[in-house]
């Protein structure tokens, strides 16, 4: 007779059929400006402070690469796929034991937060890993001769026409995935509308204009002049106010069980790097509330922009917020007037149950944004500078040139400010002058994001993702990624290793709450493989290398 917790089990690492709608979860990968102060060669110095900083963090290495101070010796060995070669845009990745990973992207060190289903998750896993970051920044500082400094920014753009990305990944149903990108115009388009008035609050605020934009003092969104064209995959040419990169990273398709391919991944490219706790959180939260929204077929198509890029260029350039961009029907709104009528429409939506088991805290992130497009449409900056960052940054320029009659927009103080503003370093970032001033709006806590320094969600695959790594040790790993780990083991018999790769599909399942019991109980790491196979009638998570992979039922 089977056991019918194991049943139960199955059915919950699988979710049975395709599911009709899903739990929001989110992922990002950040990445950071950094370079060396102090060397007037004139060489660009960002590969290699990506470098040094790299190898001052603790991580696991994807078992087939090295890490060399050179590209030259880099090898890429991803799923199978042998050879050596050269990828700038995913170069020395490592594992973290709480379930995140980072790597170098074209000469950028990026952060790679752990999944995470809550929004307020988010915002401690983000932070959280800038400390990582910062640990590792202080310890390659310590190697430096006197004078130089490795710097991080963590901000979307150099002033010198160079951008470079705070992407977010949220979980939605293939089906619509393929209304947004396939199907229909006008869920792409409320997406559009949505993304573009939300740079009021999720911009972090940038001088001057940059990609041939015309000039400007002062804007709210660091991306709006990168932004080039309404849709396209692309990530670093011609971007997007709405990126269609078709990854689901949600096991490959052709082994994948039914639910997993029903899963798709909306990758986000449009947003900027925020600090502020509520900006941050408002910028996932929001945006987990509004694709619930779309999923669920509660598009209203009354909130379209005539021209979302227009729009989002417009509205960036007017920090007095008073700028109008017209809608399909002809209306002429601000961004805070359109927030405000998808905020309308969100409440109808949570109200009738629309977020209940797929956004957390859906209530709150509610209030917290009307509490916050109030005080825009009353231009209450006082209240709003310890939530959004554009607003936070404004004052502080505007404070610097009051107090020094000779500064202008125009000049290279104001600017140094702006980056400065963004520093990781505790001892010149603005940001963090606020916060230890308590100038700031807290909505995690320090202990909340120190927890996640060391541990990983407890509510997606990224608890087993890192449990099994601790297990593992670096000689064991073979192949990391999001939705697999490959490990070699001897075998007994025949004293040869033996791979076995755990399918980690599903982004929803492998949580605490299922495997915990197995790290526990289990000693050392072939048993709790064994534990994971799923029994009779359904495919093995584990699969032995060498065999072709079979459904069992």
């Amino acid at each position: 007779m089977k056991d019918p917790m194991k049943a139960k089990n199955k059915q919950d690492r699988f979710g049975g059929p395709p599911r009709k709608r899903l739990p929001k979860l989110c992922g990002a990968d950040i990445e950071l400006g950094n370079f060396i102060v102090g060397i007037d060669s004139g060489r660009s110095t960002g590969g290699e402070a990506a470098r040094a900083l790299l190898r001052e963090i603790d991580g696991l290495p994807r078992g087939t690469e090295s890490y060399a101070a050179g590209y030259g010796s880099y090898r890429y060995n991803h799923r199978g796929y042998g050879g050596s070669s050269y990828n700038p845009q995913d170069w020395g990745r490592k594992w973290l034991t709480n379930g995140s990973c980072v790597y170098i992207d074209l000469d950028h060190l990026e952060l790679c937060l752990p999944e995470v289903i809550s929004a307020y998750d988010h915002v401690a896993a983000w932070h959280a890993m800038l400390r990582i970051a910062r640990r590792a920044q202080t310890a390659a500082n310590g190697k430096l001769p006197a004078g130089q400094k490795y710097q991080v920014l963590i901000n979307n753009s150099d002033g010198q026409d160079h951008s470079y990305g705070s992407h977010l990944d949220f979980l939605i149903t293939r089906k619509a995935w393929d209304a947004i990108f396939q199907r229909k115009l006008h869920p792409l388009l409320f997406l559009a509308a949505f993304q573009a008035s939300s740079i009021v609050y999720t911009g972090q605020g940038k001088v001057g204009a940059e990609n041939g934009r015309p000039p400007v003092s002062f804007q709210l969104s660091q991306r709006a002049d990168f932004m080039e064209t309404l849709v396209s995959a692309e990530t670093t040419f011609c971007r997007p106010v709405v990126n269609s990169r078709n990854e689901a990273l949600c096991g490959r398709a052709a082994i994948a069980d039914s639910a997993s391919r029903n899963m798709a991944r909306l990758h986000v490219i449009f947003f900027d790097s925020t600090l502020c706790h509520v900006a941050s959180l408002l910028k996932v939260g929001v945006m987990q509330i509004i694709l619930s929204m779309i999923e669920a077929e509660c598009v209203g198509h009354d909130l379209l922009l005539d021209d979302p890029l227009l729009a989002t260029i417009l509205w960036s350039r007017d920090p007095t917020l008073q700028a109008r961009s017209r809608m399909l029907s002809g209306a002429q709104l601000t961004a805070v007037e359109l927030q405000l009528l998808f905020l309308e429409s969100a409440r109808k939506f949570v109200a009738n149950g629309g977020c209940d088991g797929f956004v957390p805290r859906a209530g709150e992130i509610l209030d917290l944004w009307e509490d916050t497009l109030v005080k825009l449409k009353a231009r209450d900056f006082t209240a709003l500078a310890p939530r959004l960052d554009w607003v936070l940054k404004l004052r502080t320029l505007v404070r610097a040139m009051q107090q020094r009659s000779a500064l202008t927009w125009d000049s290279p103080e104001i600017k140094h400010l702006d980056h400065l503003y963004s520093s990781l370093d505790l001892s010149d970032g603005i940001y963090w002058a606020y916060e230890k001033a308590g100038l700031v709006e807290r909505l995690v806590s320090h202990e909340q994001i120190e927890h996640f320094t060391q541990e990983p969600p407890d509510d997606t695959r990224a608890y087993t993702r890192a449990m099994l790594l601790r297990k593992a040790g670096p000689e064991q790993v073979d192949d990391v990624d999001w939705d697999m780990i490959r490990l070699s083991e001897m075998d007994s018999g025949s004293r040869w290793p033996v791979n076995r790769t755990i399918d980690l599909a599903d982004p929803l399942a492998f949580t605490r709450a299922e495997t915990e019991k197995l790290f526990r109980e289990h000693a050392n790491l072939s048993e709790i493989l064994d534990a994971l196979e799923i029994p009779d009638g359904d495919k093995a998570i584990v699969q032995s290398a060498g065999h072709q992979l079979k459904y069992l039922n």
